[in-house]
């Protein structure tokens, strides 16, 4: 007896913040889970983004038995006991429309992902081997329409919307000044171009958008997409989203564009395609690059074609907008990075639509989270910005909790757990620097430079001064804890308004291809605007360090020295690095010199110095005896002048590592001892001591038993 297979609709979403914390992970969760139910079965009308999916599949069971069976997926692909905890899932039973595809011959089938390396929506990828059966060439392939009750009324919304209805949730936007021109363009040329019948110059136009990952592409696409159906300039399909692909070299990987062909060619089926070129940027010549671009050019009309890359120079916009005219007619469109301030106001109105608010003095909090995030180097823009909102959100209603109160405005006080230990220092700037150990000559030279900017700032008759500075060390010399403190100090005498600190290596200033480097490099110091930019391995801008071009060095260094220029009385640059390599810097570029006029050196510490930050901090949470004190003055003074003047020794770096390795070897033993981890112990440190790490830095006359 023939089984007669059902068409099930399922669609599923995953926790945002879960997506965020595997953000380092390659093939991203959405790719990954694609790439595993493909192994079971055969996705029609596949659709991802990046936290979620949806798509149609055949088969001869119910819904309830699919549902588990995606949980069982996730479940096994990324070891979660719960799966529930991290998605939601959607599941229905569709009929078969009958309807035929659309697509003069070519199926409207997106080819099947496995893994992806990029995170983009609607990319396939390499990995597992395709699905166990498809339609043989030339079957029709059916279309499915989806009838959940959730999306009808996503869809009755959607249609109950006017023109003044989405041009209002545009102009509610942050920053995207470009695009709000674009939409008001639109919205004002409407009635002309259907009064003349001239919708053809319309639709058959094109778009490039320069917007980096995480600053809200798919929200611009799709209020586009709304804007064009609601001023009739073309109508959509029901429930088509905009589709997202991100185009690649086809000797790695070639179902990307494969599919965009195959979208761009379904011209019965009109949509809204993205096709992100930001690896066709210095390739807009080559053979295949040229076939997309035709098959582009002979959709236009039929579709809305944008082409993505990546926030860059206007020049570079220019170029690529003036190669793609040669077959469409382009519109180009520059969205800039959020700066701190659009994004304080992104979080005060998620906040807002929480019914939630926060008070004035709490805000260095979010943004001293803000940086932490983006000192990784990867940072999503609003999708971060979401995700610290609702850390702050729980942070906050845990704190109401656990003290019995109930209010909904956000202090400093309950949400200071979210960042670093240092931040919640309350004493003044001068007095943390006055405690650093070994500091005392550097404490004093602070003291002269902060004294003569403010004596400069206070006379009228002298230009504003350079205030930026050089600081000169090796490894572990505390030049980063001077910096961040520098930069409170300067708030307290009114130099610096905000006072933060954000910390970069060179090479984070740098980009991947030409023409991102300077627009990278103003970002970070637009984020830096009234605070510290500490600036460490500063040297690698002038080596070339880890780049593929040295000139991304140069690039980055005189976008840098302009800036420091422009904003000489707003920003604080302190560039950090080995002696001798930062005089090397100082020659890579004429005129860096004499923009930081301030040089800090900062010495090695010497035997005595190491014992005493060894001993603070574990001072600081535990007991000891004097036979413990006496055991790591010994292993300090056993330190050779060689291994204490090496290059590559890391002082106070050193040292807290020794700290961390021996508070561990603690931990371990009362836990074996069922006892609470309190007291270090002469044999805590032995054993830490004797590890290969640093065993080995001791002179070998003067090891002694337990340090072997």
């Amino acid at each position: 007896m023939l089984t007669m297979k059902k068409s099930i609709y399922f669609r599923i979403g995953f926790d945002r913040s879960w997506i965020l914390e595997q953000k380092n992970s390659r093939p991203m969760p959405v790719d990954k889970f694609v790439a595993e139910f493909c192994k079971h079965y055969e996705l029609f009308e596949l659709r991802t983004r990046l936290t979620g999916c949806e798509a149609v599949i055949k088969c001869d069971k119910d819904k309830e038995n699919i549902t588990e069976e995606i949980l069982s997926v996730i479940g096994s692909a990324f070891g979660l006991a719960d799966p529930n905890a991290v998605c939601f899932i959607e599941c229905e039973e569709q009929e078969d429309s009958g309807e035929q595809a659309e697509t003069d011959g070519e199926s409207t089938e997106v080819s099947q992902p496995a893994a992806a390396e990029e995170t983009s929506g609607g990319k396939p990828a390499d990995g597992p081997a395709e699905a166990e059966k498809k339609p043989a060439e030339g079957e029709p392939q059916k279309k499915f329409v989806f009838s959940s009750s959730s999306q009808k009324e996503e869809e009755k919304a959607e249609k109950s919307k006017t023109v003044d209805d989405v041009m209002k949730q545009i102009n509610s936007l942050i920053g995207a000044n470009e695009f709000k021109v674009l939409a008001d363009e639109c919205v004002r040329m409407a009635p002309l171009l259907k009064a003349n019948d001239t919708l053809d110059s319309f639709t058959n136009r094109a778009y490039l958008i320069s917007i980096n990952e995480g600053c809200g592409l798919s929200t611009y696409l799709e209020l586009f997409k709304s804007l064009v159906e609601k001023l009739e300039l073309m109508e959509f399909q029901p429930r088509t989203e905009p589709f997202e692909v991100r185009l690649c070299d086809p000797k790695i990987n070639s179902a990307p564009n494969e599919d965009a062909v195959k979208m761009l060619r379904s011209v019965k089926n009109p949509k809204l395609i993205c096709l992100d070129i930001s690896e066709y940027m210095s390739k807009l010549n080559t053979p295949e690059f040229r076939d997309i671009l035709k098959e582009a050019e002979k959709a236009s009309g039929n579709h809305i074609v944008f082409f993505r890359i990546p926030f860059v120079e206007q020049n570079i916009i220019d170029s690529i907008r003036e190669t793609l005219n040669d077959m469409l007619f382009i519109k180009a469109v520059s969205i800039p990075p959020f700066d701190t301030d659009e994004l304080i106001r992104s979080a005060q109105d998620m906040l807002a639509g929480k019914k939630f608010s926060m008070e004035e003095g709490s805000w260095d909090v979010f943004e001293a989270r803000v940086a932490a995030e983006k000192s990784d180097g990867r940072f999503y823009g609003i999708e971060t910005v979401k995700k610290i909102v609702r850390e702050m959100l729980y942070v906050k209603q845990l704190y109401n909790v656990d003290n019995n109160i109930s209010d909904n405005v956000i202090k400093r006080e309950e949400i200071t757990g979210l960042v670093d230990a240092s931040f919640l220092n309350n004493k003044s700037g001068f007095e943390q620097l006055s405690e650093l150990i070994g500091m005392d000559s550097i404490v004093e030279k602070v003291k002269e430079i902060v004294a003569q900017i403010e004596a400069a700032i206070n006379n009228d008759s002298l230009d504003n001064p350079c205030i930026h500075m050089r600081f000169v060390g090796n490894p572990g010399t505390g030049k980063t804890t001077v910096a961040r403190i520098l930069g409170q100090i300067m708030k307290e005498k009114g130099i610096l308004r905000n006072g933060g600190f954000f910390e970069y290596s060179g090479r984070d200033l740098c980009g991947s291809y030409v023409g991102h480097t300077a627009p990278k490099t103003s970002a970070i110091c637009r984020d830096a605007y009234g605070s510290v930019l500490f600036i460490d391995e500063a040297y690698s801008l002038y080596r070339g360090d880890g780049f593929g071009n040295v000139d991304y060095g140069r690039e980055a260094l005189d976008t840098l020295v302009a800036e420091m220029e422009n904003h000489r009385s707003d920003l604080m640059v302190i560039m950090a690095g080995y002696p001798k390599e930062m005089e090397e810097l100082m020659e890579g570029n004429v005129g860096l010199k004499s923009r930081m006029p301030y040089m800090i050196e900062f010495p090695n510490y010497s035997r005595e110095q190491l014992t005493q930050i060894f001993i603070s901090m574990a001072k600081k949470g535990f007991e000891f005896d004097q036979d413990f004190e006496d055991a790591v003055r010994l292993y300090f003074d056993s330190l050779s002048d060689i291994v204490l003047d090496a290059k590559d020794f890391s002082n106070g770096r050193y040292v807290r590592n020794l700290f961390e390795r021996t508070w561990g070897k603690a931990a371990l033993r009362c836990q074996l001892d069922r006892i609470p981890c309190k007291k270090l112990t002469v044999e805590d440190f032995e054993l830490a001591a004797g590890d290969k790490d640093f065993s080995q830095k001791l002179e070998k006359k003067k090891r002694t038993i337990g340090f072997n």
